[in-house]
């Protein structure tokens, strides 16, 4: 494969990530909204710790466990205010349904 082929070839699986991210990203939305009505907590640390011990357990490489831990903590980060600004919409969404 020359440069092109690998670069179409990067391309098809940046497409493939963001499906997956955004299939991720409603899976946390949806956690975000159990959370509400039960009172969880969006941090929660220990999950982040099977998270990350998940993630290094299935790492086939070339990325060093490291690498993908960071780049699993940004993931998180992420989908941890997504859930905060889901809980955060749904209290907005009920104070004016009150308000009425």
């Amino acid at each position: 494969m020359d440069i092109a082929d690998w670069r179409r070839r990067i391309d098809e699986l940046d497409r493939e990530i963001v499906r997956l991210i955004s299939e991720r990203a409603a899976a946390a939305q949806a956690i975000g909204r159990l959370k509400r009505v039960t009172d969880l907590p969006v941090y929660e640390p220990n999950r982040e710790r099977v998270i990350f011990d998940n993630v290094r357990a299935n790492n086939p490489g070339p990325l060093p466990d490291i690498e993908l831990t960071h780049i699993y903590e940004r993931i998180i980060d992420v989908m941890r205010a997504l859930q905060r600004n889901e809980l955060a919409s749904q209290a907005n969404s009920a104070t004016k349904r009150e308000e009425k």
